[in-house]
């Protein structure tokens, strides 16, 4: 059996666990997660205390992406039904900032589909930048706008952004399987060239994708060679209509086991459990923030996430505290007495307010599986497409 125990102490003590140690993590048995979990929690705990950071994602522009990335709903010649949309404009942008402002995030993070932005671009994203921190003072902004060219980071650096976003997503030796219209050497490039310009990397990467137990060492060796300040897990999304449609590679158990393995390997870096969490640790969520210390707050780019509220009950409940916020429990409360302000003000006598995402939805993330789907397959979900929010006129889920 894996030493946790020993990999936790040196973790603590300024030293990370290596490679090999991280294999042993995650081909560790189900029998010993619970001890897993409670010694990547005491690493955590060392470093973040009880303090979770909550994030909120508003996508600026939405589908039609140049790149074939075979996980992406937005790529080319992606069929999935998602929203499609040009840019925000910078007030629309301000007003689905501040939803997840008020529903306890503390960083808004501003995404844009495409291969890179043009200088334009990063001018209309640095004028909402200014506008969202003039108005929300102490808030952090997050960019992810794709491949950057020389002078964009340092644009974006002036203009007050905080950290850019551009994960690696997997392994370099497994890049070439999920994409063919650019390279691991180019997301490295945009990394560092966002690192140099002053802005805070936040890289991180995606698994599920049919990627091997090394592989999954190897793209967290290299975001720590990058240096990731925050390191974002995503968990497959399988969309209709890209090439991993229908992939469902995970368990819980081993979505834990990967996070473990992440916090022992990056013990210093913000462990945040990203898209997908919903649909592939469905129960165990409030076990993996004791591993992980950040989450994003309702809905991703282009997919459903479990309503707003239960994410801050999985914070109250587990007794963590929520970065910028006195009292989750006061702000959990202050949320739900607004939704109700909210349903009883706009919605229809005698009905909740709906959304079209919201009809025949039955379990957070996702739909039930097909009639006549059997077995294990029971428990799978398949995506619900976000219909509400940026880009909607309906509310967003925050």
């Amino acid at each position: 059996m894996p030493n946790f125990t020993l990999m936790a102490d040196r973790a603590c003590a300024g030293t990370a666990a290596s490679a090999a140690d991280a294999l042993e993590i995650l081909r560790s048995s189900d029998d010993d997660l619970l001890e897993l979990v409670a010694t990547a929690g005491r690493v955590r705990r060392h470093h973040f205390g009880d303090s979770v950071k909550v994030n909120y994602l508003v996508n600026l522009k939405s589908g039609l992406c140049p790149e074939d990335c075979g996980y992406c709903s937005q790529r080319l010649g992606s069929d999935t039904e998602i929203l499609k949309y040009s840019w925000l404009p910078g007030e629309e942008a301000r007003r689905q900032a501040e939803f997840g402002l008020a529903g306890g995030a503390s960083r808004v993070c501003l995404v844009a589909s495409g291969r890179g932005p043009s200088n334009r671009d990063v001018d209309r994203v640095a004028s909402m930048t200014e506008d969202i921190k003039a108005n929300n003072p102490g808030v952090e902004v997050c960019a992810c706008l794709g491949f950057l060219k020389d002078g964009q980071a340092e644009r974006l650096r002036t203009a007050g952004v905080d950290a850019y976003n551009h994960n690696l997503n997997t392994a370099e030796s497994n890049y070439a399987e999920i994409c063919s219209t650019h390279t691991f050497a180019d997301r490295v490039d945009t990394v560092d060239r966002a690192h140099t310009a002053g802005l805070s990397p936040c890289s991180g990467l995606i698994v599920g994708m049919g990627e091997s137990d090394e592989q999954i060492v190897e793209a967290i060796e290299a975001l720590r060679a990058l240096g990731s300040d925050s390191i974002p897990v995503n968990f497959l999304i399988p969309f209709d209509g890209t090439p991993l449609a229908g992939t469902y590679e995970l368990t819980p158990q081993k979505c834990l086991r990967i996070l473990c393995a992440v916090r022992l390997m990056c013990p210093d870096s913000e462990l945040r459990i990203a898209g997908g969490r919903e649909m592939h640790l469905r129960t165990l969520q409030p076990l993996a923030l004791h591993v992980a210390n950040s989450l994003f707050l309702g809905d991703y780019l282009t997919s459903e996430g479990q309503d707003a509220e239960a994410d801050l009950d999985m914070i109250v409940d587990g007794g963590f505290s929520i970065i910028g916020h006195d009292s989750a429990e006061v702000l959990r409360e202050q949320v739900r007495a607004s939704k109700a302000a909210h349903t009883a003000a706009f919605s229809p006598v005698g009905g909740a307010e709906r959304t079209e995402s919201a009809a025949g939805s039955t379990l957070p993330c996702g739909k039930s599986a097909p009639t006549g789907v059997s077995g294990e397959s029971e428990n799978v979900l398949v995506p619900t497409i976000r219909r509400r929010g940026a880009g909607t006129a309906f509310s967003p889920n925050a």
